[in-house]
């Protein structure tokens, strides 16, 4: 067995069941050899850079960990924007990336990789030699569960073809922690929940699995109080009548009424970072009781009357029955005011100032999220178009929600929702990007989801702009010209490359849309042509 063919071998071993790549004189031979063995399987992309997100997107809507490979050189300085946010959003992923030959050291493509993927946060692994190639990779699945980030390893090319004696190797890690926290730190935290007139329960995206939220959802029913979660929680506690929604500057109204009268927060496996309290404003004058399995959580953005490191979950139920054995009546912080309230909200359509030939951004999200399968996966792009986006589109719990704004730039969503396409091949998978981002990065991976025949609808937000700056020049009463952009018209293109595309221009242009959503098999993609000058702000 050569070393390519052990390579192909230990990733296969690790029970990977698609690998996301671009082939290059370093990694060709293994990517041919784990095709060819049938077992997983390949998605190329047309991007360095698209292939990682492909593995970000996978492994977060998976709950696996996602795998890419690209060759040497400046394939690896392509691909850093999406390692930096998979570092950033805490995502496991492992990149099998070559190397120059270790002797070649005038090769036109060598540069210090370590020294680049370090400087973007990922962890770096070795390979040391054919005969470690099943130590090193379970090594780098190991170090990826266990750390959360991207984990690199380096194959360089003069190995390939050397004789490997492949033993394979498990990646063990442990399981997660489930540990409770007993003694005074509880009896404080618990002695603040019992004493609060009007608490309110808030979760993060570290408190997200299925068991955690059914624990947080019992205590909040049992204490009486209303439940939010931060926007990388989306999802959560879907369809509970006291959900208030996004807690945070993204909050409904009946949420932010809801949060600034309450006394206390209780916060499950959120960091409490400045959008989620508006700059500390949504904490102040309250108390507050933070649980997280990660003791940098608590105290990083805001000091808490309490602090308890464990798991959410488990603790909340501890929490449970040290109020039943105390016999600590509800809050009765669930008013039927506030349960219609919360029934009753929608927002409402924004002044129909759009110049002609627009939609409504708004009335398009609301139509198109009433149509599109519930049991969708939702990825974003980033632009201004995500205050509505975030607020409008739902997802039925956070394993369905994509989050790809972990740097803040845009250009990454169409990778991530192939990505997650892959995760989940029988349910649809839904992107929301702008136009800006869709041109950046979006556009050339557009056709790898055309080819891999992904069940994805895309919804372009297209007000011919940069809407960050159009945004400021506008608000300094500045000329926004250098911010707009004639870009070309998407529908056919889409269609140009294999897809379905449609053109919305007004809001009978959305019969045409819900048409096409109904009857497509095919990646289709929806340009919403907007008007810059009425595009949603934030309330707060």
């Amino acid at each position: 067995m050569k070393t390519y063919q052990a390579l192909a071998q230990a990733i296969l071993d690790q029970g990977v069941e698609v690998m996301f790549g671009l082939i290059g004189d370093a990694n060709l031979y293994m990517v041919d050899t784990f095709i060819k063995s049938g077992k997983a399987k390949y998605q190329a992309a047309v991007n360095e850079g698209g292939a990682v997100l492909m593995a970000i997107g996978y492994a977060q809507a998976s709950g696996k960990v996602g795998v890419a490979t690209i060759t040497h050189g400046l394939a690896i300085t392509n691909a850093l924007t999406a390692l930096i946010e998979g570092q950033r959003g805490s995502t496991p992923i492992v990149l099998f990336a070559g190397d120059t030959a270790v002797v070649d050291r005038y090769h036109f493509q060598n540069i210090d990789q370590r020294e680049f993927f370090q400087a973007a946060g990922a962890g770096f692994v070795q390979l040391r030699s054919p005969k470690t190639i099943g130590e090193d990779v379970a090594t780098a699945f190991r170090r990826a569960r266990i750390e959360k980030r991207p984990i690199v390893v380096n194959m360089p090319a003069d190995l390939q073809w050397q004789d490997a004696g492949y033993t394979p190797h498990t990646a063990y890690a442990p399981a997660r922690l489930e540990y409770v926290v007993d003694g005074p730190g509880m009896e404080n935290a618990v002695g603040i929940v019992a004493s609060a007139k009007r608490p309110l329960v808030l979760c993060g995206r570290g408190a997200c699995d299925p068991s955690a939220l059914q624990g947080i959802q019992a205590f909040a029913d049992r204490i009486e109080a209303p439940l939010a979660h931060t926007l990388k929680a989306k999802g959560a506690f879907a369809g509970h009548p006291f959900n208030l929604g996004i807690f945070g500057t993204l909050s409904t109204p009946v949420a932010t009424d809801a949060i600034m009268a309450s006394d206390c927060i209780i916060a499950f496996g959120a960091s409490l970072n400045q959008y989620t309290t508006a700059q500390g404003s949504l904490l102040r004058g309250k108390r507050l009781v933070h649980i997280s399995s990660d003791p940098a959580d608590i105290g990083r953005h805001a000091i808490p009357d309490a602090g308890l490191v464990g798991e959410p979950g488990r603790t909340a139920a501890q929490m449970v029955r040290l109020l039943d054995e105390a016999e600590i009546p509800g809050s009765r912080n669930r008013s039927p005011e506030l349960g219609k309230a919360i029934a009753e909200f929608s927002y409402a359509p924004l002044p129909d100032k759009g110049r002609p030939g627009t939609v409504s951004v708004r009335l398009a999200l609301q139509t198109l999220d009433k149509v599109i399968d519930p049991d969708r996966i939702l990825v974003t792009d980033t632009g201004r178009f995500l205050i509505d986006a975030w607020r409008i589109v739902s997802v039925q719990d956070p394993q369905s929600w994509v989050y790809t704004v972990n740097t803040g730039t845009i250009g990454l969503g169409v990778g991530e929702a192939i990505g997650a396409s892959f995760a989940h091949p029988g349910r649809q998978t839904l992107l929301v990007t702008g136009d800006g981002g869709f041109m950046l990065d979006g556009l050339n991976e557009f056709s790898s989801a055309v080819r891999a025949g992904a069940n994805l609808i895309v919804i372009l937000c297209n007000d011919g702009s940069y809407g960050a700056e159009h945004i400021q020049f506008r608000s300094k009463q500045m000329d926004p010209s250098i911010s707009l952009f004639d870009w070309p018209d998407f529908a056919p293109v889409a269609e140009a490359m294999g897809a379905a595309g449609v053109t919305v221009r007004s809001a009978a242009d959305l019969d045409a849309a819900v048409e096409a959503i109904r009857g497509n098999r095919r990646p289709l993609l929806i340009d919403l042509k907007l008007d810059p000058d009425n595009m949603p702000m934030l309330d707060h």
